[in-house]
């Protein structure tokens, strides 16, 4: 990230997420007791789901255990780290009907960002099972609706994913390139579930740690 971009991503978060969170604090005073809100941010769950353009017997799933870990991975120009840093795994597997083979992997989650029974998160992958793509330290994208009507069809949870084509870049005459997936990036959730679930935690993302007045002069 060039030094002028990153001098205004730190500016806009030291000086509209503090702000956010005083509005928060001042309704939550002038509202009295109410039920306390998660602290974090969190996606949990495993499910099966069927592409909605593409029949077939495959069985396709995802499990993740996903936590919001705010400002813990500090990136060169953001010695803070950014409100939607993350921890936690992904497990993908892929059973292929036509070779009679089940396809797996796994990934660290390295971004998270929720709304209410929404969210997207990313992780990078660390481990693919034998016959898997050469995918080692590639990030996905993952999105994810809880549709909080308990498990399978029922349940209303769709996923979405950043590869199968949907994510590519146009390339003129030649064949489109699968584009890079930057942190908390993926498509919208349409795959419908058909077993299993997932259950979205919604928190708001954190306003800057320390002194906003201070960050916004060490930035400008």
């Amino acid at each position: 990230m060039p030094p002028r971009r990153t001098t205004a991503v730190l500016a806009a978060l030291a000086v509209c997420l503090p702000l956010g969170g005083a509005s928060v604090a001042s309704a939550s005073a002038s509202a009295g007791p109410r039920e306390a809100k998660p602290a974090y941010a969190s996606v949990t769950g495993s499910a099966e789901f069927v592409l909605p353009y593409y029949k077939d017997d495959d069985i396709r799933s995802f499990t993740f255990d996903a936590h919001a870990a705010p400002y813990s991975q500090p990136l060169p120009g953001i010695p803070t780290g950014l409100p939607t840093d993350a921890r936690g795994t992904i497990k993908i597997s892929h059973y292929s009907a036509d070779r009679n083979t089940t396809y797996t992997s796994e990934g660290r989650v390295d971004c998270l960002v929720t709304g209410p029974h929404t969210a997207t998160l990313t992780a990078v992958i660390t481990e693919v099972g034998p016959g898997g793509p050469p995918d080692v330290g590639r990030r996905i994208g993952f999105s994810v609706y809880d549709g909080g009507k308990g498990r399978g069809q029922h349940s209303g949870d769709r996923v979405g994913f950043s590869w199968n084509g949907v994510n590519l870049v146009p390339n003129g005459d030649a064949a489109p390139e699968e584009a890079t997936v930057g942190t908390c990036m993926a498509p919208a959730p349409y795959a419908p579930v058909t077993k299993g679930g997932y259950k979205v935690t919604h928190a708001e993302l954190p306003p800057v740690p320390g002194d906003s007045a201070a960050v916004r002069r060490s930035t400008s």
